[in-house]
């Protein structure tokens, strides 16, 4: 009889418990969850032109989409926060074509992000940077790299991607009304010109976006984690 009075009240105490947890649980207020966005994803991303002939590639620049079709501003951070992963397509180059961008480009296909404040006349200055990714390995693939450190970004700031040798992450052949920009300079469409080393690679460096490429665009995307918004305080009651 001891014993199962001492269980009748176990039992009564843990419900008791549970019944406060709900309720205490059920009284806290909603939390403000921040939206996680993948900035530049849209439905149909393209596929890069690697390894079918020609295979072309980005190099040595640093460049953003401009537009898809009628979609503007597709790289514009929506929101302040940080940016936490970039994602690129990668084309998969044959033997042949990984030798001759490892050769004229300065060796291994590499990527990282960079965040551009924008100015007047395509003006864009670097604000932040992510370390550098090597690709080798992941030619042919979409990959997902988390970065080390996540990036400061303002809202209508440029996620932008850099590539000090070369990375295959161009779709080709599309409508006339996609297009991006690049940090070139001198003749845009000059081959020799794109040999010459214009990504931005410091912080604080400025460049003049004035090369712009139609009918194709970068396959890659970045993932913001938006800074969280407090709850709206209540109104005062009126007296």
């Amino acid at each position: 009889m001891f014993n199962a009075s001492v269980n009748l009240k176990s039992k009564l105490n843990s419900t008791l418990v549970a019944v406060v947890a709900v309720v205490s649980a059920a009284a806290l207020p909603a939390a403000a969850q921040a939206k996680i966005t993948e900035i530049g994803d849209v439905t149909q991303p393209g596929t890069p032109s690697c390894p079918t002939n020609p295979c072309l590639a980005m190099t040595r620049t640093t460049g953003y989409q401009a537009k898809v079709g009628p979609t503007r501003g597709l790289m514009l951070a929506p929101a302040s926060g940080r940016i936490v992963a970039l994602t690129l397509a990668l084309g998969a180059t044959n033997t042949k074509q990984t030798q001759f961008f490892e050769q004229r480009f300065g060796g291994a296909p590499q990527a990282r992000l960079t965040i551009l404040r924008t100015g007047a006349h395509l003006f864009d200055r670097v604000v932040a940077q992510s370390e550098t990714f090597t690709l080798t390995n992941y030619l042919g693939q979409t990959v997902q790299f988390p970065l080390a450190q996540s990036l400061p970004v303002a809202k209508g700031q440029l996620v932008a991607l850099t590539v000090p040798t070369w990375a295959p992450v161009l779709a080709v052949g599309l409508p006339n009304d996609t297009s991006w920009r690049a940090s070139r300079k001198g003749a845009c469409n000059d081959i020799a010109t794109q040999s010459l080393q214009t990504a931005q690679s410091s912080i604080g460096s400025l460049a003049q976006y004035r090369c712009l490429y139609a009918t194709a665009r970068l396959t890659y995307s970045a993932t913001l984690i938006p800074n969280p918004t407090p709850n709206k305080k209540p109104a005062p009651k009126k007296k």
